[in-house]
């Protein structure tokens, strides 16, 4: 019977004895009533005890097992600003906390502690078997990373007390912050250089290996460049063949010097220097142009290639609407030419010249 018990036995017992004597005086009640009732008020208490420690068992209760738990005393400091290792030499974290701690029974032997520094340097040790795995560079998620680590109350080394740590605060030395963000910087800085440099020499390699590794292959590319505009690129040979030379270290082939010669306005050979007066040169059509291209790619009189190549550049021209040229191309290379004794040379009589002036009657 706990003491609440035996505090309402003794309560009720009284209270019944208080209402019977106030019946037994209304009552006028014989003395051995009242002799009876004492006795019972005597009895009662006691038999409910007995009853009540039978019913819990033979142990008794003792005092220290009715007191309850002694509430756990947590005392607490403030760290600030102690330099912690990190992944990297010579780069530190700093790191402020507020340690918590409380007392474990210990051996009445034991010597004098400071428990304040128990638990900061246990939680100090905790902590930097953490810093020193990480990179500087994450400070923040480091800084995370450790308020859930050291949430917990843990035991010290020594086996006296438990520690943790709250309101975890961790950065970096500013200077070493400001060095890591050049490092940073320069970084990126020479990713996008190496990118540059490889788009150049991929660039460099295209047209050395692609583009200018002949005149025929500068030729198409110039021609696709121009969206198919023959008359430029064919204009444009002799710069082409100047360029692939060049590109090469090569000299320029020798079916190209007339052509070269006459693009850039240079005299072919000293004979022609020789005579005069020299005649006056008339306007290169699209024809000449084509007919130049032909013999510096090789595709001399009569070759099959030259008029069918000339169809399909008449049809792209006329595709651009430039009709006239177009037709200028078919007349010249399309029909069967005729041939005429005239300085052992083909003529066409649909693109001969007349040697007449204008208006000169034909005989």
């Amino acid at each position: 019977m706990t003491t609440a018990q035996r505090t309402t036995t003794v309560f009720l017992t009284v209270l019944c004895g208080l209402l019977l004597s106030i019946v037994g005086l209304t009552q006028q009640w014989p003395t051995w009533k009242w002799t009876t009732l004492a006795a019972l008020l005597l009895v009662v208490p006691v038999a409910a005890f007995r009853i009540a420690s039978l019913r819990r068992g033979s142990l008794p209760v003792s005092f220290e097992e009715q007191l309850t738990a002694s509430p756990v005393e947590r005392t607490e400091c403030h760290v600030n600003q102690v330099r912690l290792p990190s992944l990297w030499d010579d780069y530190h974290f700093v790191f402020s906390a507020t340690v918590r701690w409380y007392l474990v029974a210990s051996p009445e032997s034991a010597s004098v502690l400071n428990p304040a520094g128990l638990a900061v340097e246990a939680v100090l040790n905790r902590a930097r078997t953490i810093t020193e795995k990480r990179e500087p560079g994450q400070a923040s998620l480091v800084q995370h990373e450790l308020s859930g680590a050291l949430s917990r109350m843990c035991p010290d080394p020594t086996g006296h007390l438990q520690a943790m740590a709250e309101n975890i605060s961790l950065t970096l030395v500013e200077q070493d912050q400001e060095r890591l963000d050049r490092l940073a910087k320069v970084r990126k800085e020479k990713a996008v250089w190496e990118h540059q440099r490889k788009y150049e020499q991929s660039k460099r390699q295209y047209l050395g290996e692609d583009v200018l590794k002949d005149t025929g292959s500068a030729v198409v590319w110039w021609l696709a460049k121009n969206d198919e505009h023959v008359e430029k690129t064919v204009a444009d040979l002799a710069l082409l063949a100047q360029l692939t030379s060049a590109a090469n270290d090569t000299d320029i082939p020798e079916r190209l010097h007339t052509l070269v010669s006459s693009q850039l306005g240079e005299p072919a050979t000293p004979e022609i220097l020789a005579d005069d007066p020299a005649p006056t040169p008339r306007e290169r059509t699209a024809a000449d142009h084509l007919s130049s291209f032909f013999d510096a790619m090789g595709f001399t009189e009569g070759d099959i290639r030259r008029p069918m190549l000339a169809k399909q550049f008449s049809d792209i021209i006329k595709q651009q609407n430039r009709h006239e040229p177009a037709e200028d191309l078919l007349r010249r290379f399309d029909p069967p030419a005729t041939f005429t004794p005239h300085n052992g040379e083909e003529s066409n009589p649909h693109t001969e010249e007349r040697d007449e002036p204008p208006g000169t009657p034909l005989m």
